[in-house]
């Protein structure tokens, strides 16, 4: 029997009736997944079914900790365990990893690792594949350890291991990397050590080759359920649909396809789309009825949505009304943008909202550099999530090449010099150029070459104006080169050191080394700044993919131009289908995380690499119908201080 004490619409109620056989939930934004979870858990113990017979899998420790809480907070207050016994037993809610971790330390002795097996972390990891890069008389500067390491983890991501990837070896390159992981994974085994990624691999070659193994936890989880489902990669994947006994077929996932926004880490929207041909006879139900938007942005969710093909079709609605029109603000530039968004959440603070209930969100990281400025110098209070712009590690290296041409004494600065890119100067080289010692003639070359590139700067700097000197040090000095062959992470890093020219346009009226006095000053002043707000609450600044699973009043959307979003991919590569159709779904997730109030905003001009582009309105302008929005004229950036003015 169901409690009284929990309200459920008839969707949520059928899933958690539904317990026999495979069952996809797909619930859209703010449906109430996690309580439609947690209550069908409870229904299944309160059928009579042993609590350590229910497994639960979600993909972050928060994630795990709270649906635990509520699970237990639930069984305790239907009766069904006792708040006072600490030996009661309860379901198993684990991560994928930890998941992992567990089979492997119960079955250490037939997998060949301790009982409390070592997990490397990054660094141990990046330790041993450089010994590994040495072993093979390679050179770590140029083979970059951390980059053969991403390599590695993505690979093992897709579930393949080192056999299987060098099958597939294809280049010189790939060759390589395939020795090094070799090695990598010979010293893994001699430690009986794992890294994060083997938790899953190993556990699932563990449960293919042993039969009896794979058994005991097929018969021991009799109820597996997984959230988030549409965010698993190869090896969860594959994982999943060993778990699940064959008899019975007892699995329950959760997910939205709308929302699988980090195919970049390795998540294949196709594990979700796949599921009633995986497993036969599957029940599908929709959980569409939203308890967190208005009707008006659910509209707009809905209609943008729908033009993706690659999809489970749902229709979200809600009982809440139409709610606020949504407002559509045009802007001169990303300065006026800024300032306009910065002098709006003043205003609404003004009158009674509380700020951590207002959210900027933008689709790439280095639009949050004009924001800072804006909300700093409007007085607004702000937090922003993740690293800010000046203390980011791109960021940081450029302005070293700058510091380090002025000041030669600046050790830190130059350090970053020596190091950034990767060109075969190493920390004990680094070492003895400041303690004075003999360095190798093939090092002092390489040396020497720096050294020159700085004078370059210093020279560049009497007839070039600033942003030139700014571009010139991200190509000519490889950096742009490094991260554009690196991660997609890399290509982003990218863009944050190519937002310094465009900051630098500013000053190019200023003649000489004055100008670049003034912005050394001026930065620092503004990291000092950034810090002093870093503890207080404030208006929320974040990506779009932070912003997932969070949900905030007034919600900002920036940046609304074609090419940034949606964002045209740096390299030119050329996008899957899947890939382009992410996009939509990032303008989906922002959209609904919005409770009652929603800002569309882009700019006409916006300062690209340091160049004026005129831009055309993004492509999801045109979903918003235009009954439920309201549409601001231009608005340019006030000089001089001033009220905000609607032109």
């Amino acid at each position: 029997m169901l409690s009284n004490s929990v309200e459920l619409n008839n969707a949520q109620r059928e899933a958690v009736l539904y317990t026999e056989g495979p069952l996809l939930i797909i619930a859209g934004a703010g449906a109430g997944k996690t309580k439609t979870l947690t209550e069908r858990i409870v229904h299944i113990v309160k059928k009579g079914t042993d609590p350590r017979n229910i497994l639960a899998v979600t993909f972050t420790n928060k994630a795990a900790k709270e649906m635990r809480e509520r699970i237990i907070f639930r069984l305790e207050e239907e009766h069904v365990i006792e708040k006072e016994n600490p030996y009661h037993h309860t379901p198993l809610i684990k991560t994928f990893h930890s998941l992992g971790l567990q089979m492997l330390s119960e079955q250490a002795d037939r997998v060949g690792l301790h009982r409390h097996p070592t997990i490397l972390d990054s660094s141990d990891s990046l330790s041993i594949i450089k010994q590994a890069i040495e072993q093979l008389g390679l050179d770590p500067k140029i083979h970059d350890p951390s980059k053969i390491r991403t390599i590695i983890s993505r690979e093992k991501g897709d579930f393949v291991d080192y056999n299987l990837y060098k099958q597939k070896v294809a280049t010189a390159h790939m060759d390589i990397v395939a020795s090094i992981w070799r090695i990598y994974d010979e010293e893994l085994r001699r430690q009986k050590a794992v890294d994060f990624d083997d938790l899953i691999i190993r556990a699932v070659h563990m449960l293919e080759e042993n039969t009896d193994i794979r058994e005991y936890y097929q018969n021991r989880f009799k109820y597996i359920h997984i959230d988030e489902y549409q965010d698993t990669n190869g090896s969860q994947y594959a994982l999943v649909k060993l778990l699940v006994n064959p008899t019975h077929n007892n699995i329950c996932v959760v997910g939205d396809t709308d929302q699988n926004i980090y195919s970049w880490r390795g998540a294949n929207i196709r594990n979700i789309l796949n599921f009633e041909k995986d497993f036969s006879g599957a029940h599908t139900i929709l959980l569409e009825e939203n308890y967190r938007s208005s009707g008006n942005i659910l509209t707009l969710a809905n209609v943008a949505i729908k033009k993706n093909t690659i999809r489970n079709d749902k229709k979200l609605f809600t009982s809440q009304g139409e709610g606020e029109k949504i407002e559509i603000q045009s802007c001169w530039d990303e300065a006026s943008e800024a300032e306009w968004v910065a002098e709006k959440c003043k205003s609404l603070i003004d009158m009674g909202q509380d700020a951590k209930n207002i959210a900027v969100l933008y689709r790439a990281n280095f639009q949050s550099r004009i924001l800072e400025e804006a909300f700093i110098r409007a007085n607004v209070a702000y937090n922003l999530l993740g690293t800010k712009f000046f203390e980011r590690k791109e960021v940081k290296d450029v302005m070293s090449y700058l510091r380090a041409a002025v000041n030669r004494l600046s050790q830190p600065d130059l350090k970053r010099v020596f190091e950034t890119p990767k060109r075969g100067i190493g920390k004990v080289t680094v070492a003895k150029i400041f303690s004075g010692e003999n360095i190798p003639v093939s090092a002092q070359i390489k040396i020497d070459k720096v050294y020159e590139f700085l004078d370059t700067i210093m020279k560049t700097l009497e007839t070039e104006p600033l942003s030139h000197v700014m571009q010139m040090i991200i190509v000519d000095s490889g950096m742009e080169k490094e991260m554009l062959e690196g991660s997609s992470e890399d290509r982003e890093r990218l863009e944050n050191a190519r937002e310094l020219v465009s900051l630098t346009t500013r000053y190019d009226g200023t003649p000489g080394i004055e100008m670049l006095t003034q912005f050394l000053e001026e930065t620092s002043l503004q990291s000092d700044q950034d810090n002093d707000t870093k503890d207080k609450d404030g208006v929320r600044l974040m990506t779009i993919h932070a912003s997932k699973g969070l949900e905030f009043n007034h919600v900002f959307i920036v940046g609304l131009e074609q090419d940034l979003f949606p964002h045209k991919n740096i390299g030119n590569r050329k996008r899957s289908k899947e890939e382009e159709e992410e996009e939509r779904r990032l303008f989906y997730v922002a959209v609904t995380r919005a409770r009652k109030h929603l800002y569309l905003c882009y700019a006409e001009l916006r300062t690209i690499f340091g160049q004026k582009q005129i831009n055309a309105p993004s492509i999801f302008l045109e979903d918003v119908p235009d009954d439920i929005k309201i549409v601001h004229d231009l608005y340019y950036k006030q000089q001089g201080g001033g009220t905000v003015v609607y032109l």
